[in-house]
């Protein structure tokens, strides 16, 4: 059911998939789901429903922007969306995934080579592991981490100037877009678009903000600072 569901939504979203990446996105769904009886990682653990709102919600990415070639990361990766698709799907991509939880990491950093799956791994607050990856990347992106005008402060500091922040929303993507006109100006972004994909009756969203000048040094803030006074 979940490599039905897959090829069924590759075909609506027009991504044309290697048989071999096809059978390795549903091996890592599978893998998340195993791992999910020891550790929390997803309410979301049905065949049919992991291909669609985990495996084809992170390639939407995919048709939002070209990766090949470019420095992916993905800011709270979680169990691996949107970061371990990209990588399986956009393979010419440089994708890095970045998430505080070490058990979670840990647990990628084990079943990624073993299906063959090349990402590199950082464990650590995005908000700190910035310092040393500043303007370094060509696209952030990133799933369920924060509203955007929290989310925008911990995503854009990373993309190097003429790259762009992608973050995927649910239905209330254009609610929280139109609460970041002056987040979006201070951390030298430009919207660019949203991508709305229908999954299940409800949209879902790639709102790409180019950036368009150097994020301000003093950005991002504290954790505590930026969640008590968002941008």
């Amino acid at each position: 059911m979940m490599k039905a569901t897959l090829d069924q939504g590759l075909a609506r979203l027009g991504l044309d998939l290697s048989e071999e990446q096809r059978q390795t996105l549903c091996a890592f769904g599978k893998a998340v789901v195993e791992q999910n009886k020891v550790m929390n990682l997803t309410a979301i653990t049905e065949d049919a429903q992991v291909a669609k709102l985990h495996l084809l919600d992170s390639l939407t990415v995919l048709t939002a922007a070209d990766l090949a070639g470019r420095r992916v990361i993905d800011v709270g990766c979680g169990a691996g969306f949107p970061g371990v698709p990209i990588a399986i799907g956009c393979p010419e991509a440089e994708v890095t995934l970045l998430d505080s939880l070490g058990k979670r990491m840990k647990w990628l950093e084990q079943i990624l080579p073993q299906l063959g799956i090349r990402a590199e791994l950082i464990t650590g607050r995005a908000e700190e592991a910035v310092a040393g990856r500043r303007e370094t990347y060509d696209y952030a992106v990133s799933r369920a981490v924060a509203r955007l005008n929290i989310l925008l402060e911990l995503t854009a500091p990373y993309v190097k100037p003429g790259g762009a922040v992608l973050a995927m929303k649910g239905a209330a993507a254009r609610d929280e877009l139109s609460q970041c006109a002056n987040a979006i100006g201070r951390l030298g972004l430009k919207l660019e678009q949203i991508r709305e994909y229908p999954m299940d009756g409800v949209n879902h969203a790639v709102i790409v903000l180019r950036k368009v000048s150097p994020t301000p040094p003093q950005y991002p803030r504290r954790y505590a600072k930026i969640k008590q006074n968002p941008l």
